[in-house]
């Protein structure tokens, strides 16, 4: 912690000095006069190198981490909780710092009260000390403090980064057994065209019989494999980083970002999952104050998808020159009526945020009901394709043996 040398006038009219060793000299002035001295001078003593070397070396250590989700959680729930209690925002990070056994997070509560106590408030320093906090969470904060509001913000914050939570484990766990299925397959078919083909045509073309047709494709087919397949190989990835250079592009990522919108089982659920995040994150915003433009714009950061952002840029511009929110929706379209009409039914109530919070519980309920439909048609989709696919080579490998023992018992 700095020194700081002052020199001041007590309450007698006599001259002080001494030194005082405090986070910042904000604090240092706040220190003096609570003493009941006038401060008349005070500055930073110099450190020694050995002094400014360990300073230097705290101030490396304290770099900028980032939080997973669950520790950003678990942080906003303690730190809303801490409050509740009745503890300053500086007790509520120490304790923090002194318990939290996540090496991040503590990390991060020991830059928020070092910013904290060189007068920064909690918004701005929840910028410089992880980049986790993102303007949604940072503007919260902000509103929390200016509205003396700051628990009950973050406790809801906490409960929306929950909700996002299992938004995204909903979907990721949706992904995971067709992602095994077809995994699968790739296996299977590798190991039939690799091990399995070449040891039949070994014994079939031993017989001398001629091989059925669909024997013969398929011995074809596994030969040009076996002979083309660096061919193959660097094809799929030409049209693969031709593909990515293309997405790289403005227009191009503009056009992939509205075309997986619109992909068959996965569009729809990538949709909902948006509007349920949307309407979760707007609400929230409302709900604790924000005015309805900066709502938006910073609810069009919550999506990494450049389309729906342009969306909601043009949203954000029609609501600028006046327009109501449900009337900029419905003109830009590509935003579901239900949405609209329960934002049209907030704005004539005047409770536009509870609005947003019932919506965006019916979202989720309809995000599980698309995540259990797509579960349950891809899983039989994969499996029929597999079924085809083992069927037509496990058909052409039994018909050549069968033709082979046919053939021989004739010669017989």
């Amino acid at each position: 912690m700095p020194s700081f040398s002052y020199t001041a006038i007590n309450a007698t009219g006599q001259q002080t000095s001494g030194t005082l060793s405090v986070g910042s000299r904000a604090e240092a002035y706040r220190k003096l006069e609570s003493q009941a001295l006038t401060p008349v001078r005070v500055s930073e003593e110099v450190k020694s190198a050995a002094a400014l070397a360990k300073a230097a070396q705290k101030q490396e250590s304290l770099q900028p981490v980032k939080l997973k989700r669950q520790q950003l959680i678990l942080f906003t729930e303690e730190l809303a909780d801490l409050l509740d209690g009745g503890l300053q925002i500086d007790q509520a990070l120490r304790v923090i710092q002194e318990r939290q056994e996540a090496a991040a997070v503590r990390t991060v509560a020991t830059i928020l009260r070092e910013e904290i106590r060189e007068g920064s408030t909690l918004s701005k320093a929840l910028r410089k000390a992880s980049p986790s906090f993102d303007d949604l969470y940072c503007n919260l904060a902000a509103a929390g403090e200016v509205s003396g509001s700051l628990a009950p913000i973050l406790r809801r914050l906490s409960a929306n980064l929950q909700v996002m939570a299992e938004l995204q484990s909903k979907v990721t766990q949706a992904m995971i057994y067709p992602a095994f299925l077809i995994g699968a397959c790739i296996v299977l078919m590798i190991v039939f065209m690799t091990f399995m083909v070449p040891q039949i045509t070994d014994l079939l073309s031993k017989s001398g019989q001629k091989l059925p047709m669909a024997t013969q494709i398929l011995i074809k087919f596994n030969t040009f494999i076996g002979s083309w397949w660096w061919l193959i190989l660097t094809f799929v990835i030409m049209i693969a980083l031709l593909f990515r250079a293309y997405i790289s592009t403005p227009k191009g990522l503009m056009w992939w970002h509205d075309t997986k919108l619109r992909l068959p089982l996965f569009g729809p659920v990538m949709a909902t999952r948006f509007y349920a995040q949307f309407a979760h994150s707007l609400g929230n915003l409302i709900s604790n104050g924000v005015p309805l433009l900066n709502s938006i714009r910073l609810v069009s950061k919550i999506s990494a998808n450049v389309f729906i952002q342009s969306l909601l840029a043009k949203v954000t511009n029609l609501v600028s020159e006046g327009a109501t929110l449900s009337s900029s929706l419905r003109k830009v379209s590509h935003f579901p009526l239900l949405l609209i009409d329960m934002i049209s039914v907030g704005e004539q109530t005047g409770n536009l945020g509870k609005s947003l919070e019932k919506c965006a519980v019916r979202y989720d309920k309809e995000l599980d009901k698309k995540i259990k439909r797509m579960t349950a048609l891809i899983s039989p989709v994969i499996i029929v394709f597999m079924a085809v696919i083992v069927g037509l080579v496990a058909y052409s490998i039994v018909s050549a043996i069968f033709q082979s023992v046919s053939g021989i018992r004739g010669g017989r």
